[in-house]
């Protein structure tokens, strides 16, 4: 298990791309399912991804997506690597920052790192630049994916995310194991819960 108690500096940016580059995993094209997951989900909606990190989700959406994120680091990683990308104080500054703009709004490895209360306050902020009929996607790491970062605060499960969505208003949701069946989130240190929520009508 990682050693790291935070999001918010280089060493976590660093972290990530240690993880996310090996040759094998470029060479797999591991990124494949959850690449294809993500763009079905979405369609052809333009994508706020807040909590981009190093744009791993942000990468998927493009040229669709706008990220935000707190760490000026990975943000500045996006950008490098030509992604869409702001800090959370550039993002309001932004030509990005419209009311109603996004057709969708994903959040991927945000919820499991603080307290569900300070993640819907966070998704709050981002609902006013989101479309009446807008998407919500909420991804948050299984039983072994959680505990292998400590960063991780509080476990988010459906009906943890499920809760998190109806609070910011999207009231028809549904549940999807990602990329294998529930059970396999025991051991298997990528399957990922992933809620999809609409506004009603």
């Amino acid at each position: 298990m990682a050693s790291l108690d935070s999001t918010e500096g280089e060493e976590y940016t660093e972290r990530l791309q240690r993880l996310g580059t090996p040759l094998w995993k470029r060479v797999l094209d591991v990124q494949r399912p959850y690449r294809w997951n993500i763009r079905r989900l979405f369609g052809d909606r333009e994508v706020l991804d807040v909590g981009c990190g190093i744009g791993r989700c942000l990468s998927h959406l493009a040229p669709r997506g706008v990220g935000v994120d707190h760490n000026p680091h990975s943000v500045a990683l996006c950008r490098s690597n030509g992604l869409t990308a702001f800090t959370t104080e550039e993002f309001g500054e932004s030509e990005y920052a419209k009311p109603g703009r996004f057709g969708g709004m994903l959040a991927a490895h945000l919820v499991e790192h603080m307290p569900h209360a300070d993640a819907i306050k966070i998704l709050q902020g981002y609902l006013d630049y989101l479309a009446p009929d807008a998407r919500l996607v909420l991804i948050c790491p299984q039983e072994r994916g959680y505990r292998s970062d400590s960063t991780h605060v509080e476990f988010a499960d459906f009906d943890a995310l499920t809760d998190v969505a109806h609070q910011l208003g999207f009231t028809r949701t549904r549940r999807q194991s990602f990329p294998l069946p529930r059970p396999a989130g025991k051991v298997f240190l990528y399957n990922e819960f992933v809620l999809v929520a609409d506004r009603s009508a």
